[in-house]
């Protein structure tokens, strides 16, 4: 049994435990138990040949004391063949007179030194109920941050897999490299904000190599999440829900459009963005190492919308086919590498934007189209008007 001492720091040390971390007393009493029972499974059922079997063993842990005893639970019979089973009908009856065969009798088994074993084990349940209550704590207060941005800072940088793994506070996070901006620096001690993606309960589980467990929290800095939070925590009509975040597309590192909207017809959604002299609007691009940002108006009709869209290009007309939700935008001549953006970037991501097909023509190629159909019916409307032969 454990000494008086040791009984009295572990019964102490549960009582802490549980006020502290809100665990039950008796889930820890009960893990306390189970582990005695495996310790004397490893360092005592092999030792001695008699010794019963685990599973015919009781630990008692008295909650009061912390007196740890040992029985094994035995089947009365009237010759015994398995000694580590069974009892004889003679001895159980020493025991206690009403025994009967078939019985089960209870003898305590507890070795003459497992008291230092026992209160290493207690301490050992101890310590890693406090982790684990931790670990709890830490993944409980993780997952409420998922779609949230934190700031992060850099501890280290897989050289093989280019994973960058990241200092959140109390825990650990990676930023896998397709999740990377091409123009950040991942030195040690680097910070920047970094979205969060998903909240994992044990490392192990997303990344099998892992030597410990606890909460790992994938990160991001190219999702277009990131654009839409740092702009919620620098623009206060946001905050307030006057003016919204309609839709983002975003080609991290390079370029973001944005479409905003505003419920007062006295608050200007784009103005509100940008910030006086643009501060706001370049605070965000400051974060995300010069990405371009275009802020534009959202509209619930798609013809403003997509000219809004395919800013900062003039739009003379848009055509819209509500069944293909598609749409034909008209551009003058000098605005038509403008409208469709270097390697095509401003179209496209006006059409992630709107979620419209975009199908850009300059004003000369609307223009000689039309001549074309004109020609093209006159020519018909002259054959049909020839004399017959």
């Amino acid at each position: 049994m454990i000494n008086r001492e040791e009984n009295r720091e572990m019964i102490d040390a549960v009582g802490l435990l549980a006020k502290e971390k809100g665990i039950s007393k008796e889930v820890l009493f009960s893990a306390i138990e189970e582990a005695l029972k495996s310790a004397y499974k490893n360092n005592f059922n092999k030792q001695e040949g008699a010794a019963p079997a685990t599973s015919n063993v009781r630990v008692e842990l008295d909650r009061e004391s912390g007196a740890v005893r040992l029985y094994a639970r035995k089947v009365v019979v009237e010759w015994v063949v398995d000694e580590v089973s069974e009892i004889s009908l003679e001895d159980a009856r020493k025991i206690q007179p009403s025994y009967e065969e078939d019985d089960i009798v209870e003898v305590e088994v507890t070795p003459s030194n497992f008291r230092r074993l026992a209160a290493q084990t207690a301490k050992q349940v101890i310590v890693q109920k406090i982790r684990e209550a931790e670990r709890g704590r830490i993944y409980d207060d993780f997952i409420e941050k998922e779609n949230e941005i934190l700031t992060a800072i850099v501890h280290s940088v897989d050289p093989e897999s280019r994973a960058v793994y990241v200092e959140l506070g109390k825990t650990e996070g990676v930023l896998e490299a397709p999740q990377q901006m091409a123009a950040d620096n991942y030195t040690p001690g680097e910070r920047f904000k970094v979205y969060v993606l998903e909240v994992v309960a044990d490392r192990r589980l997303a990344r099998p190599g892992a030597k410990h467990g606890g909460p790992q929290v994938s990160v991001s800095r190219i999702h277009p999440g990131l654009v839409k939070r740092l702009f919620e925590l620098e623009v206060p009509e946001i905050q307030s829900g006057i003016v919204q975040i309609k839709a983002i597309a975003r080609e991290a590192g390079s370029r973001t459009k944005m479409a905003v909207y505003s419920s007062e017809a006295m608050v200007d959604p784009v103005g509100s963005c940008v910030g006086p002299r643009g501060q706001r609007v370049d605070r965000v691009v400051t974060e995300l190492r010069g990405e371009k940002i275009d802020i534009i108006k959202w509209s619930p009709d798609p013809t403003e919308f997509v000219a809004n869209a395919l800013n900062p290009a003039h739009v003379v007309n848009v055509f819209v086919s509500e069944a293909e939700k598609a749409c034909r935008v008209v551009v003058p001549d000098n605005q038509l590498s403008l409208a469709i953006g270097k390697e095509g970037q401003n179209a496209r991501l006006a059409a992630r934007l709107t979620g419209w097909k975009i199908d850009i023509k300059s004003q000369s190629q609307i223009d000689e189209a039309l001549a074309a159909q004109e020609e093209a019916a006159d020519a018909s409307e002259g054959a049909s008007d020839a004399p017959e032969i």
